[in-house]
């Protein structure tokens, strides 16, 4: 496939660099010419660090303004009739549209989405969730239409979603389970030994549907009773998304004593290794990237049984699954798994060995490159 020119876009140059670069580099290893395109942030130098081309298109993420996203769409179809690429390849919901309708629009027959997860349109109760729901539906059908199109999703309850909603055809949908884990980089050999107090991580987006507020309860529960945890809340505020959580109300239960704010940490690995159980208390996911490297340095997982996390823990075999949105749950599963070390042990061996089965990064990669080659398998090299 020398010499033939690929797009990946996403709303942030952070996704690209965290979770598409082995992705990228892997296309330009075999000869593929490969140009990302992401707003503009402070990773975009990364990855042209790492020799990829990348370059910034200013994008509004929470913009609900008919007229900015109009004009959005127009720079990013006439920056893609500029590159001519092959083949482009968007992610997450608003990256993986825009780049599909940019690109047929452009005249681009091959068109990649991959669906990180359904996210706050299809989790959220609120007004402007229910009312942005049926658009985003109407504009899924439209960016499958014309050309080669296919959409990557990463679990099977997204598969059902997307079929019993007819959003696509299932000659259109591609099932590849996340964006996988390097297992040299996420390793058992990581992490330290337990100790007293124990050490509970929630690494995520600070969004309320990634169940941090349960998180916080569940810590209230179990500190009331005079355990000796450490609870850590590792992440950031995403203002770009409407179910962001506010710095002083973080700050405030930092202020209370519940939970102690790491922030955006940029080495997970050594996080990792530091702590003695993860968990992620999610409304929904694709499938997420926390519990899979959490898993590959052998940490026993705590996760809701809802769509993404359970593609990764099976409850009582490799981790512990939890209702949603039930945070006294969640500070039963916590206290199990606190109080009885060789299960969390023995589950946290079974969380590596799944991922060295299914999760390993060249797996997924060699997956997401098989759809490429099956685009296309009729493109001349240049």
């Amino acid at each position: 496939m020398a010499g033939i020119k690929v797009i990946l876009f996403a709303n942030t140059d952070w996704y690209l660099y965290n979770f598409r670069r082995s992705l990228a580099l892997e296309l330009q290893a075999r000869g593929y010419d490969v140009l990302l395109i992401s707003p503009p942030g402070n990773f975009g130098a990364k990855l042209m660090a790492l020799g990829l081309s990348w370059k910034p298109l200013t994008m509004r993420r929470r913009s609900l303004n008919p007229l900015n996203e109009f004009r959005f769409l127009l720079q990013l179809i006439r920056l893609i009739r500029r590159e001519k690429p092959a083949l482009v390849h968007g992610f997450t919901i608003k990256g993986a549209i825009y780049g599909s309708i940019a690109s047929r629009i452009a005249g681009v027959r091959a068109r990649i989405m991959s669906i990180d997860g359904l996210g706050y349109v299809f989790t959220s109760n609120d007004k402007v969730a229910g009312i942005l729901r049926p658009v985003v539906r109407m504009l899924l059908r439209q960016s499958l239409r014309g050309g080669r199109a296919k959409v990557i999703l990463l679990n099977s309850d997204d598969v059902s979603q997307f079929l019993e909603d007819r959003l696509a055809r299932l000659d259109q949908i591609r099932l590849i389970r996340g964006v996988g884990v390097d297992l040299n980089l996420f390793s058992r050999s990581s992490t330290a030994s337990t100790g007293t107090p124990s050490r509970v991580l929630l690494a995520a987006r600070l969004l309320w549907d990634k169940g941090v507020g349960e998180y916080i309860q569940a810590c209230r529960y179990l500190l009331a009773q005079g355990r000796e945890i450490r609870f850590l809340l590792a992440g950031s505020s995403d203002l770009g998304n409407p179910a962001a959580i506010p710095e002083d109300v973080i700050r405030a239960w930092v202020n209370e004593g519940i939970v102690e704010w790491l922030g955006h940490v940029s080495d997970m690995r050594a996080l990792l290794g530091s702590v003695d159980l993860v968990v992620l208390p999610s409304y929904r996911e694709g499938l997420p990237t926390i519990l899979v490297e959490a898993a590959a340095c052998g940490l026993p997982l705590i996760a809701t049984d809802v769509p993404g996390c359970r593609e990764v823990v099976t409850d009582g075999a490799d981790g512990l699954l939890v209702p949603v949105r039930d945070a006294r749950a969640l500070a039963c599963a916590i206290a199990r798994l606190t109080d009885d070390r060789p299960l969390a042990a023995r589950l946290g061996a079974a969380a590596r060995r799944k991922v060295e089965l299914f999760f390993d990064e060249r797996i997924v990669t060699q997956l997401t490159l098989g759809v490429y080659e099956e685009l296309l398998i009729d493109v001349p090299r240049r």
